[in-house]
């Protein structure tokens, strides 16, 4: 069977159309975003799902807009067999008519109602959350917002990061998507609406919200720099007005330095927070590729103190 067309763009989305083709609905179109200048070079490179796509021998339709007509009755026409397309971290906005003529189940990297919007996983470990999930919903209009066909809950690491989680809940979505419209093409989805007055949402991380703070808990910086590693990253402000990139952390409650003072250990990197210790495993000064923190202190001893 035809698994109709499939949109999306990062490496998430990547990861769920291989399961996708693995299975019985293999995609007859992948539609993903144009190639984008990317790099130092800033040479034009396809998309993760381009990329994956090509690999896989699938068409690819790289369209500007996907609600144009041309490219809107290319989708349609091949949702035609299955009765459904699929969508996942796309990154366009899907209008009308194209949302009633292909209906689309859109995989969502958490327990939803919360943490509708761009960033879910990110802000899932930025706030310290014990479990995430995946649900694979009804595309509507409003934000993240349709009724919920199916939903996995998983538990997050006490260690894991965004890099080990999405790349874990993208293989939970592209297996629960499968499961999805195996549903949908027999009408056997029994959907459940979600509460809008529970919703929270992931807004997308701001540049001044990469920053730690070490008047906060050394848990709440370890969760930011989860959360940030290792696509966006993390950093700490140094007093000559510098700034040190945190790839990597670890908790220390035995030691408890002042907050923003650094404090070298047996060869470990300690940033005083508002409790304890957060220690600093992996670090990327300016300009600099990232290092262990035993590297960085031969070679540049220990900071002064954070801002």
């Amino acid at each position: 069977m035809s698994g109709g067309a499939f949109l999306g763009t990062t490496p998430f989305a990547a990861t769920v159309l291989d399961r996708l083709a693995a299975s019985d609905f293999r995609p007859s179109l992948v539609v993903t975003l144009p190639d984008r200048r990317r790099g130092r070079g800033r040479r034009e490179e396809p998309s993760a799902v381009a990329e994956r796509a090509g690999e896989l021998g699938l068409e690819v339709l790289k369209s500007e807009d996907v609600n144009a007509d041309i490219d809107r009755e290319r989708i349609v026409t091949a949702t035609e067999g299955v009765g459904w397309a699929s969508i996942c971290a796309f990154g366009q906005l899907i209008r009308e008519p194209l949302l009633s003529e292909a209906p689309m189940l859109n995989v969502h990297p958490s327990l939803l109602p919360k943490w509708r919007g761009a960033a879910p996983i990110e802000r899932s470990l930025m706030a310290g959350d014990r479990e995430t999930g995946v649900s694979v919903m009804k595309l509507v209009a409003g934000l993240d917002s349709g009724p919920v066909a199916l939903v996995e809950t998983t538990p997050i690491g006490e260690e894991e990061d965004f890099g080990e989680l999405s790349k874990r809940l993208a293989g939970i979505g592209g297996d629960l998507l499968t499961r999805a419209l195996d549903l949908a093409v027999s009408d056997s989805i029994a959907w459940v609406e979600q509460n809008d007055s529970e919703a929270t949402y992931a807004e997308k991380v701001e540049p001044s919200e990469r920053q730690l703070d070490p008047t906060r808990s050394a848990a709440r910086c370890h969760d930011l720099v989860r959360a940030l590693t290792p696509h966006i990253g993390a950093w700490v402000g140094l007093v000559d007005g510098g700034r040190l990139g945190v790839t990597g952390s670890r908790l220390d409650p035995s030691n408890a330095p002042e907050p923003g003072s650094f404090v070298e250990d047996s060869g470990r990197l300690l940033l005083g927070c508002a409790d304890f210790a957060l220690e600093l495993t992996t670090v990327k000064p300016e300009g600099r590729s990232e290092m262990d923190a035993a590297s960085y202190l031969r070679g540049y001893g220990v900071p002064s103190s954070a801002t």
